[in-house]
C-alpha cells in the first residue's frame, strides 16, 4: 500500500524533527550542542553522587561543546563545523550536557539570552530531569517560549518505578508527571527522552513506557542502552553479562512503539550516538544510518505507520 503518512516529506513513516523544522521554518535547521558547565542532583550529593549508573562524565554531552571554552565560543565553533555542510541553515541552541535547569534562574538567563540573540537562531531546547524546576523556573520557560521555539527534553528512561531505582535514577515517575503537569499548563512543549533494554525490563515494560507517557508529549527520543567505559554500568556488565538486545530486537520494539506513537508526535531520535572509544557494548549501535534505514524496512515491511495503533 502507498506511504499515506502525512507528516513527511519523503519516505519516512514517522513525523522527523527534521520534518518539524522544516514545516515550520522553511530551512533547514540544526541544533548547535553547548556544554553550559551544569551538574545534576543525582551528582552534587542533593540525591546522590554517583549518577545513574549509564551515564558518563560527559552527562550525556559527548558531542557538546568544549566546556573549556566560554558558551559564544562553543556556539561558534559547533555552528561553523555544521555549517561546512548547511551554509544557509538555522540554528537551534541545545543545551545538552547534564540538567541544563539545575540553577537560579538568573543564572540560566545569563546563559539562554545571549544564545537567543545570535544570528538565526530560530529556537532552543534545553535537556534536563524531572526534578529540576522550581516556581520561577516554570515562570521563565513560559516566558521564553512565547519568544522562541523552545523545547524543554526531560529525561524519564522508563516508567517503570523498579527500573528508575535500578537504574539510579534519582527520581520517581510520579516527579515526573508533576513536572510534565506544569510545563503543559504553560503550554511549553515537551521531548521525552527513554531508553530501550534497561537491564531487567521486558519488552511489555518499553511498550508500557510509552503507553504511560504518550498523551502528555510533544516530541520523543528513543534511545538503545549503550554501555560505556568508567560507568557503573560498565561494571554491572562485566559482573552479571546481562542480555544486550540485538539489532533486529531493537528494531522490532521501536516499530512497536512508534505504532502507539499519536502521529502528532515528533520523532526526534530513533537511535543514540555514542563514541567508539567509549562504547562496551552493542556494537550495532555505531552504523546508525542502517539502524535508521532498517526500521524504515521494517516498517514498510509490515505496512505499517506511527500511530497506527493509537486507538487499538
Amino acid at each position: 500500500m502507498k506511504n499515506e503518512f502525512k507528516y513527511t516529506f519523503d519516505n519516512k513513516r514517522y513525523q522527523t524533527y527534521n520534518f518539524y523544522l522544516k514545516s515550520k521554518f522553511h530551512s533547514k535547521v540544526f541544533k548547535v550542542g553547548l556544554n553550559a558547565g551544569f551538574t545534576c542532583p543525582n551528582r552534587d550529593g542533593s540525591k546522590g553522587k554517583d549518577g545513574c549508573v549509564f551515564c558518563s562524565d560527559f552527562g550525556a554531552g559527548e558531542y557538546a561543546g568544549d566546556i573549556e571554552k566560554e558558551l559564544l565560543h562553543q556556539f561558534e565553533e559547533v555552528k561553523t563545523l555544521r555549517h561546512v555542510k548547511w551554509p544557509e541553515a538555522k540554528y537551534v541552541g541545545y543545551f545538552q550536557a547534564f540538567s541544563n535547569t539545575y540553577a537560579e534562574v538568573e543564572h540560566l538567563k545569563k546563559l539562554y539570552e545571549p544564545i537567543l540573540k545570535q544570528d538565526n537562531v530560530v529556537g532552543l531546547n534545553i535537556s534536563t530531569r524531572p526534578d529540576c524546576f522550581n516556581e520561577e523556573i516554570y515562570d521563565y520557560l513560559e516566558d521564553l517560549s512565547q519568544r522562541t521555539d523552545l523545547w524543554v527534553e526531560l529525561g524519564l528512561q522508563s516508567s517503570n518505578e523498579n527500573t528508575l531505582r535500578n537504574i539510579n535514577r534519582g527520581h520517581t515517575f510520579k516527579e515526573y508527571k508533576e513536572a510534565i503537569k506544569e510545563l503543559r499548563s504553560r503550554n511549553i512543549q515537551v521531548c521525552v527522552h527513554i531508553i530501550n533494554g534497561l537491564f531487567g525490563e521486558s519488552k511489555e515494560d518499553m511498550i508500557q513506557t510509552v503507553l504511560d507517557i504518550r498523551d502528555d508529549i510533544q516530541a520523543i527520543k528513543i534511545h538503545m542502552l549503550h554501555v560505556m567505559k568508567d560507568t557503573d554500568l560498565a561494571n554491572i556488565y562485566q559482573k552479571n553479562n546481562p542480555h544486550i538486545l540485538t539489532k533486529e530486537q531493537y528494531i522490532d520494539i521501536v516499530v512497536d512503539q512508534l505504532e502507539l506513537l499519536p502521529e502528532e508526535v515528533v520523532i526526534m531520535r530513533l537511535t543514540g550516538d555514542a563514541p567508539k572509544d567509549q562504547l562496551i557494548t552493542p556494537e550495532w549501535t555505531l552504523k546508525k544510518v542502517i539502524v535508521l534505514n532498517d526500521i524504515d524496512k521494517e516498517m514498510v515491511k509490515r505496512d505499517t505507520y506511527q500511530g497506527r495503533k493509537v486507538n487499538a
